[in-house]
């Protein structure tokens, strides 16, 4: 049976690094935060239709790891199913391409109708893989190794991504809707389809598994662990509050829109700026990550969350609003780079599968949100939904302060 080593967490170590670069410079054509509520806000979507999407983008998904933990979890090796999971997404991606290529022959409703569709199968394939890929990359690249590389490819991904931004940002403004978002669609599908190629020239090490039967066992197992294990504990009540943070962008889009008529060529800009915030991150990380604590950065993008939001209720002026964005970039990347790991130190090779999908089912209020949020926004206005997401993350330093790591 093949064993963990140096050469084959080297080797695994690369060809992760491979995918997460096109992974990363796929992403950057349909950005969540950006240019996914753009597209929606000119496709004639609602607040509460926007919600309802970032939901399904940023957690929805997660709820499905109900189906897929249980199945993945019995699997010796998993390395084919990483790859369905991501070829799925290719193929939602080059769907989108297609949608606006011929939306001008399509009603207003019924594309609306269809985006939902095809992000829904991008999320839940999505969550099929990333299952398998916190398995695989758990028991394939060594622990001392993973903290950095997660750095690494903030910094890599990140500074290719800003030049991409600009040619992001080039091609909303050079083109009209709605051949502006085919095109980015298309950019997409093609450089996720390079992404896969990484997976192909992995080592896989086959985990020892403890055999679930069915969701029922599942649930039942899920209980159990988040009963007896105080890490699991503090894990669910930290992506639960602080995960609310990871929907603020895509609000923020609307509110630009809304309130300072922001088009093509802002929206450009916001991504720009926010992979700037994204690529700074990484770099501090990487330079402190064998000094700094998982801890210590989720406190500091708590706390930059909290201020940009604060600041956002007194109506800065619509020049400030690009900073606001590159905050984002930096309170992303630090929380994705934290609960990353977190989860890598308190898991093995025998439950990592196991610990990943009752984590993703438990992830709810990051679901409910954005859905909440919509529907405030909609009654009430941007001023009580702020309001609310403040309390949020003054509750999420309690939960922070709980974490080992």
């Amino acid at each position: 049976m093949l064993k963990l080593n140096k050469q084959i967490s080297k080797n695994n170590y690369y060809s992760f690094l491979w995918h997460s670069v096109f992974f990363s410079m796929a992403i950057n054509f349909m950005d969540v935060d950006t240019i996914i509520p753009a597209m929606m806000v000119d496709a004639g979507a609602s607040s509460v239709q926007l919600g309802v999407l970032t939901a399904i983008m940023l957690g929805a998904g997660n709820i499905m790891q109900l189906l897929f933990a249980p199945f993945l979890n019995n699997q010796k090796y998993k390395k084919s199913y990483l790859l369905t999971g991501i070829n799925t997404r290719v193929a939602a991606l080059a769907g989108m391409a297609m949608l606006f290529f011929y939306s001008s022959h399509i009603s207003k409703q019924l594309t609306i109708w269809a985006i939902f569709i095809l992000i829904t199968i991008f999320a839940f394939s999505g969550v099929f893989a990333n299952i398998t890929y916190v398995d695989i990359f758990g028991k394939s690249v060594l622990a001392e190794k993973r903290k950095a590389f997660f750095s690494l490819r903030q910094i890599i991904s990140g500074t290719i991504v800003f030049f991409l931004a600009f040619l992001a940002k080039w091609i909303l403004s050079k083109y009209s809707y709605p051949r502006n978002y085919a095109t980015l669609f298309f950019i997409a599908a093609l450089l996720l389809g390079i992404a896969s190629l990484g997976f192909w020239k992995i080592k896989e090490i086959p985990a020892t598994i403890s055999k679930i039967k069915g969701m029922s066992e599942f649930m039942r197992t899920g209980l159990s662990i988040i009963r007896e294990d105080k890490n699991m504990q503090n894990y669910l009540f930290l992506i639960n509050i602080q995960g609310i943070s990871m929907s603020l962008m895509p609000f923020l889009i609307l509110f630009a829109k809304q309130n300072y008529s922001a088009g093509s060529q802002e929206i450009g800009n916001y991504l720009v700026f926010k992979v700037i915030g994204g690529v700074l991150a990484g770099a501090v990380v990487y330079y402190f990550s064998k000094k700094i604590k998982y801890r210590q950065m989720l406190f500091v993008a708590a706390t930059l969350a909290l201020v940009s939001t604060i600041a956002i209720l007194l109506k800065p002026m619509p020049q400030l609003l690009p900073y606001f964005f590159l905050l984002g970039g930096i309170i992303v990347t630090v929380y994705y780079i934290s609960v990353s790991g977190i989860l890598l130190e308190f898991t093995n090779n025998e439950n990592r599968a196991l610990y990943t999908g009752v984590s993703g089912a438990g992830n709810i209020l990051p679901s409910i949100f954005p859905i909440a949020g919509g529907w405030i926004i909609a009654q009430f206005g941007f001023d009580i939904f702020f309001g609310l997401f403040i309390l949020t993350m003054l509750l999420s330093f309690y939960f922070i302060k709980n974490i080992y790591y």
